[in-house]
């Protein structure tokens, strides 16, 4: 089943520190497009929907439902709502009864319920592994890609709250994710697709917003220049991980890796991700320093316990990671009570059941082996959620 809506949904999609939450703030300045915080649902659920059973049964829609809804990273998109009858709410709405009829209705509820905006655009950045499903589900839909120097983006990655660790690990995941579109960047028209360089974006924001907008088919609005003001940028710019979005766009995040790489690593990195670095236009400046099968195993394993040690640290994610944790859990639980069984897994298998980054790509900030190995125990109610 698809959902083709006359004002075409919006992704933005990119590598995490990439510049992917500027354009969500932009956007959603917009007076014509609705763009809430990020929601996780393609990672989180579209791969394992076979595990919530027949959809056209009440219970089993929602279920499905409700963990949605009451999953937000940022509860219910910092809406006042009835938590007794939003669920309800959301499913009465519903165009169809599939993942993505839930899906369509919560973010037509947010542009509703946030001045009736007639579009709406979403920003998840692993959302760029899931651009099939997409397209499924939304025929029309739009992608802006934004990429920025993978150096820049490592750098921001290896000193957030939720990434990783060292510089091999987050120079993998860029190449991963750089790869992982390069067919879909080829294949999707000029009208389906853009390309946004974060570098060009934050230099010359209103000429690259001018261009977004004509993709778009849509008035440029100088409002988008003020994101800075809006409520989710205040919240997100009180945080250490988004302090740019607390001020107007600017260029002083370009080439920090200069200062804040050593040139180890920055060989490392060439050496991971020097070719995909080159292919996006950016020049490498070191020669390439070769990462041993031993060295790999160490920064993997080092990267992974600090990940699970750090969840509980300030602005660490044990709340977002509890729930994940918990999604994961439930699919077990709906097994044992025969709601679905390893004959319902659809041939061929979904992406990224079974593949060795199935975690990561789903959202996981910490790897469960190790999390359990630590004792890192779950809290579901926290001070900030973003």
């Amino acid at each position: 089943m698809a959902i083709t809506l006359e004002k075409k949904p919006v992704f933005m999609i990119g590598v995490e520190r990439s510049g992917t939450t500027l354009v969500m703030a932009m956007l959603g300045c917009h007076p014509r497009i609705s763009v809430p915080e990020v929601v996780w649902y393609y990672s989180r659920f579209r791969p394992y929907i076979h595990t919530y059973g027949d959809l056209n049964n009440d219970d089993n829609f929602r279920t499905l439902a409700s963990e949605m809804v009451l999953g937000l990273k940022t509860a219910f998109w910092g809406l006042e709502v009835n938590i007794r009858i939003i669920v309800d709410e959301i499913i009465a709405e519903v165009r169809e009864r599939s993942f993505a009829g839930i899906y369509c209705a919560m973010f037509e509820y947010f542009a509703k319920q946030t001045g009736g905006k007639p579009r709406w655009g979403e920003k998840t950045p692993y959302n760029l592994f899931f651009i099939k499903e997409i397209l499924e589900d939304f025929p029309n839909a739009q992608f802006i890609y934004i990429t920025r120097d993978g150096r820049d983006s490592c750098v921001d990655y290896i000193e957030s709250a939720f990434g990783p660790t060292n510089i091999f690990c987050a120079a993998d995941i860029w190449k991963v994710c750089q790869n992982f579109v390069k067919p879909w960047r080829k294949k999707l028209s000029s009208k389906q697709w853009m390309d946004v360089k974060y570098e060009t974006l934050v230099r010359t924001p209103e000429q690259v917003l001018h261009e977004v907008c004509e993709f778009l088919g849509e008035e440029y609005s100088p409002d988008m220049l003020e994101f800075h003001n809006s409520d989710l940028a205040k919240a997100r710019g009180a945080t250490k991980d988004h302090k740019p979005l607390g001020h107007a766009v600017s260029d002083k995040y370009v080439g920090i890796y200069k200062d804040l790489l050593s040139q180890r690593d920055q060989r490392i990195f060439a050496y991971v991700a020097g070719k995909e670095l080159v292919e996006e236009g950016y020049a490498l400046e070191v020669e390439p320093q070769e990462v041993s099968a031993e060295e790999e195993e160490l920064y993997r394993e080092w990267d992974a316990r600090v990940r699970a040690a750090t969840l509980t640290a300030p602005e660490g994610h044990i709340v977002y990671e509890s729930y994940n944790d918990w999604l994961v859990d439930q699919r077990e639980e709906r097994k044992k009570k025969g709601i679905w069984s390893d004959a319902d897994i659809p041939d061929p298998v979904p992406f990224p059941i079974g593949d060795s980054n199935e975690e990561w790509i789903m959202g996981q900030r910490a790897w469960r082996q190790w999390k359990e190995y630590l004792g890192v125990k779950r809290q579901y109610l926290g001070d900030t959620e973003l």
